[in-house]
This record gives structure tokens, C-alpha cells and sequence, in this order.
């Protein structure tokens, strides 16, 4: 068995309008070689103190590989300080739809806003 390396543009075409059978054989191999792999998202925070703010993402086994993968594809030139690997499966978003109805109870609950509160003169920075 050969073992061949595989490189952007390696797919394309011939002159007929149609890839040959070797293409097509090793385009199916490579295409389906992260559809097993579950979907990552990942986020990273660029020095300490600030948030993780999500930069993509990838396909891996498990969680140690996404978050390799992720240092070699997102952290480069030493960007982060720290890397999140969420699988996509477990993130959930509200609908926009809806956000009148799932945001609506707050709006009656003044007394959480802090406008209401007098702080210390000695408290900073609140």
C-alpha cells in the first residue's frame, strides 16, 4: 500500500470536465476522514484577565486532540494564554424569535438594576 501526501488543489478537474478514478477514490477517502470526528468549538483568551472570545472550529477525536489542534491552528505566534475546546453538541443558543418572551420577566424586576444602590464613597470602581 502507498502512501500518498495530499495537497490543496490535488482534486481537481482533467481536461474532460471529470476527475479521474483515482481523484475521485482518494477525494472520498480524505472528505470523509472528520465526519466521524465530532465538531469543536474553541475560544481563546489572549492574555489574563480578559475573556475567551471564540476563533472557530474543528474537528477532533477527543477533547485533548481539539485542544492540540487548536494551539498549532490558533495560538501561532503565541496569541493565547488559554484554550476552551467546547464539543458543539452541548452548546445550546436561544431562538431570536423568542427573545421578547425569554428576556420580557427581567424588565419588571427594577430593584436589580443597580441605579437603586448607594455605594461608599470608599467603594472604587463599581
Amino acid at each position: 500500500m502507498a502512501i500518498r501526501k495530499y495537497y490543496y488543489g490535488d482534486f481537481g478537474e482533467s481536461a474532460t470536465g471529470s476527475a479521474s478514478q483515482e481523484e475521485k477514490q482518494s477525494k472520498s477517502h480524505v472528505s470523509s476522514i472528520g465526519h466521524d470526528w465530532p465538531l469543536w468549538e474553541i475560544f481563546i483568551r489572549s492574555k489574563q484577565g480578559l475573556d475567551h472570545k471564540h476563533v472557530g472550529s474543528l474537528h477532533a477525536t477527543d477533547a485533548q486532540m481539539a485542544i492540540e489542534n487548536a494551539r498549532d491552528v490558533y495560538t501561532r505566534r503565541q496569541e493565547g494564554v488559554s484554550i476552551w475546546a467546547v464539543e458543539s453538541k452541548y452548546i445550546r443558543a436561544s431562538n431570536p424569535d423568542e427573545a421578547d418572551s425569554l428576556y420580557d420577566p427581567a424588565n419588571d424586576k427594577a430593584y436589580r438594576h443597580p441605579t437603586f444602590y448607594k455605594l461608599p464613597d470608599d467603594v472604587n470602581y463599581m
